[in-house]
């Protein structure tokens, strides 16, 4: 399932970073700092996929060198706790081509660069060979400055303001959804991404009736497990994976992103199952059958183990199989004039041993109760819920009145009885 991920980071010196580390580290590359004067080689590292730098038309041509370009970033900032570089960091969908997650992750850089002014290198990576491996993801480091034909200027104010920064990142935020779904779109997913809160997303919801879609986003959002728990549990699950065993986490953290995952996987299955039997139900319905055997066919394709995963017109098709088996068992041609529930009842009552389920065959046809040949009356008999109901409709209201004030008088008694049986020196 698409998830949503964007995240917005800064380069700090006073944190004891820097442009050229970072840069080196996610495009996998060996650059020497000029400013530290150290050496930044990951050469070695693995899993990175493309990598690519954007720059603004008038920008100069050293920017495309990417060990020049940051270390004039280095140069450009004086202070010793300078913001050197931004980064944000993407989720791709997995459900896309490369292709696809290469042309949405350009497209958020180029809009980068267009609306800040900024010098933009990505680096694509792809999943940790033991973590999950739908996490595509990408990392879209920026400058702070803009960077014009005579080199960096200005710091992109607007995005380090109180005031501007965070509707700015809301803006990216909402433009990298928007993206998203429309590669989504165009393979043929129905899964959509979205980028607001979960609450935002719940009260939409609700006020669009969605009541079961409101339940599932009525939750805390997922604990950050952090880079040293990330890297234990991956461990974790690679040892369970290698043993054939099921994964426990090994940390606290690990514990509750684990159970919040299970639960929303298991609310998503139930969604789709009843996705499946509205489906089924709809199209047995469309072919003529009755209710009970259109929800006879929802219930079995419903409690199905797995889902079709074919398209949606082999999924159509598979419904429909579902639905002739049912009306080949349940509806058969019947004449006018039966009662077909009623006769199953007979049919399951016969089944049943000994001389009650005869009594109640037998009365089912139309029969009297003394027609059996033996004493079952009611004087020999507690009287049914149905029989007492008939009798309680058939009187008449002064009849009723009488025998009500009859009852009153014989329970005023029986509590008298028992006011009298009472053994006055216990305790009830």
């Amino acid at each position: 399932m698409a998830s949503y991920h964007l995240s917005v980071k800064t380069i700090k010196r006073s944190a004891g970073r820097s442009a050229t580390a970072a840069a080196a580290y996610r495009v996998g590359e060996r650059i020497e700092c000029q400013r530290e004067g150290r050496v930044h080689d990951y050469t070695r590292k693995q899993g990175i996929e493309e990598t690519f730098i954007l720059t603004p038309k008038d920008a100069p041509d050293w920017a495309t060198d990417r060990s020049r370009l940051w270390n004039e970033v280095e140069a450009s900032e004086t202070r010793r706790n300078s913001v050197t570089a931004r980064e944000w960091e993407l989720a791709l969908p997995s459900e896309i081509s490369a292709e696809d997650r290469s042309q949405i992750t350009r497209q958020f850089a180029e809009e980068l660069v267009s609306r800040y002014g900024v010098a933009v290198d990505v680096a694509i990576h792809a999943p940790h060979r033991e973590g999950d491996q739908r996490n595509h993801h990408a990392h879209v480091l920026t400058s702070t400055r803009k960077l014009e034909a005579g080199g960096f200027t200005a710091k992109t104010r607007v995005l380090d303001s109180a005031k501007t920064g965070g509707v700015e990142i809301e803006q990216m935020r909402g433009l990298w959804a928007e993206l998203q779904n429309r590669a989504l779109e165009r393979v043929g997913e129905v899964e959509r991404v979205d980028h607001r809160s979960l609450e935002k997303q719940r009260e939409t919801a609700l006020d669009r009736g969605d009541k079961l879609t409101a339940e599932e986003l009525d939750r805390d959002p997922e604990l950050k497990l952090g880079p040293a728990a990330n890297s234990m549990e991956r461990r974790a699950k690679a040892v369970a994976e290698r043993q054939g065993r099921e994964y426990v986490p090994v940390t606290e953290r690990g514990a509750v992103v684990h159970a919040a995952r299970q639960a929303r996987a298991a609310f998503r299955e139930m969604r789709a199952r009843l996705d499946v039997a509205r489906d089924t139900y709809g199209i047995a319905r469309e072919t003529g059958q009755g209710r009970v055997s259109a929800g006879l066919a929802a219930l079995r394709a419903a409690t199905a183990k797995e889902r079709s995963e074919r398209n949606p017109e082999d999924f159509r098709e598979r419904l429909s199989q579902v639905v002739g088996r049912s009306r080949d068992q349940d509806d058969t041609p019947k004449p006018e004039g039966r009662n077909y529930a009623r006769e199953r009842l007979k049919e399951i009552m016969e089944k049943d041993a000994g001389r009650d389920g005869q009594a109640a065959v037998h009365k089912l046809d139309g029969h009297s109760e003394y027609d059996l040949g033996e004493d079952t009356s009611r004087e020999a008999r507690k009287p049914s819920v149905n029989e007492r109901l008939k009798d309680v409709l058939n009187k008449p209201r002064e009849r009723l009145e009488i025998e009500d004030e009859r009852d009153q008088e014989k329970d005023q008694e029986v509590e008298k009885d028992r006011d009298i049986d009472r053994d006055p020196g216990l305790s009830h």
